[in-house]
């Protein structure tokens, strides 16, 4: 299992750093895709439940919500949103009068989920659209890595208190605080290193990254038990089985949603 996990890494990992670097339409589209592999096995997870949301809308949703956020920033977010409501809201009344008692559930997942990869997921697309914004990037992301990394193994030698019994019975609350350990001193390290590439004048520095790798891994690993939380209720292990030694598409995202949001608005209040 180990092996397989690396090996994904291995493969994707340079693949995924060169497309931050480069930017652009390649970035997004690299966004796009993996928050719409996600957003389809979250449609998945609840139909495994016997709830029934509009896999159309979920996907075709996040990908507008998106797509707009690249093209537009902010500009048709009022009228995308209020679309997406009404057009879910019709079509679950529809499915109702079809004879799906469980349609006003269904409404609500269909909506959570489009927002949730689409609204929520486009904050990558911001993050890297932000002055430095490759850089940005490279810094967040890998500070969910370490701090999870970190709380992994923690977690392993010394975890004896268990932080989230139902939702996740393998964290512990030592695992939690060395992943926040892990997660300022490795962001903060990183930032270093970074900043040696950016040059004099840049905004990313040290303290900056202590701060950014503190909030991340004090508040994301609510992602990675949001997305448990779905699972335990569908009795479901994994997402999906996209990538071996990892599970699917939203699996490996679960926190990225958290730190895109949370790592651009620390970053336009602190920085900008």
């Amino acid at each position: 299992m180990l092996l397989k996990r690396v090996l994904v890494v291995i493969v994707l990992l340079p693949i995924g750093v060169v497309l931050i670097l480069y930017g652009g339409v390649p970035y997004a589209l690299m966004i796009a895709l993996i928050l719409s592999l996600a957003a389809w096995e979250y449609v998945k997870l609840f139909r495994a439940g016997d709830i029934q949301p509009a896999s159309v809308l979920v996907i075709l949703g996040t990908l507008a919500l998106v797509i707009s956020r690249f093209l537009g920033a902010w500009d048709s977010a009022d009228w995308l949103l209020s679309l997406l409501v009404l057009t879910s809201m019709a079509y679950h009344l529809l499915a109702f009068e079809r004879g799906r008692d469980q349609a006003g559930t269904d409404f609500g997942v269909t909506l959570a989920g489009a927002l949730y990869f689409g609204w929520i997921g486009a904050y990558l697309i911001s993050l890297r659209e932000l002055p430095e914004g490759q850089w940005w990037v490279l810094m967040v992301l890998p500070a969910v890595w370490l701090a999870d990394s970190g709380a992994y193994f923690i977690g392993r030698a010394f975890g004896k208190h268990k932080m989230s019994p139902r939702l996740s019975p393998k964290k512990s609350w030592e695992g939690y605080l060395g992943g926040v350990l892990v997660g300022i001193l490795g962001t903060a390290l990183l930032a270093l290193l970074l900043s040696t590439w950016t040059g004099p004048g840049s905004d990313i520095t040290p303290l900056r990254g202590a701060v950014m790798g503190l909030i991340i891994a004090l508040v994301t690993p609510l992602g990675d038990l949001g997305e448990s939380m779905i699972k335990r209720q569908v009795g479901v292990k994994d997402s999906g089985n996209l990538l071996p030694g990892h599970g699917g598409a939203f699996d490996r995202i679960d926190s990225w949603l958290w730190a895109g949001v949370i790592g651009y608005y620390l970053i336009v209040w602190l920085v900008y």
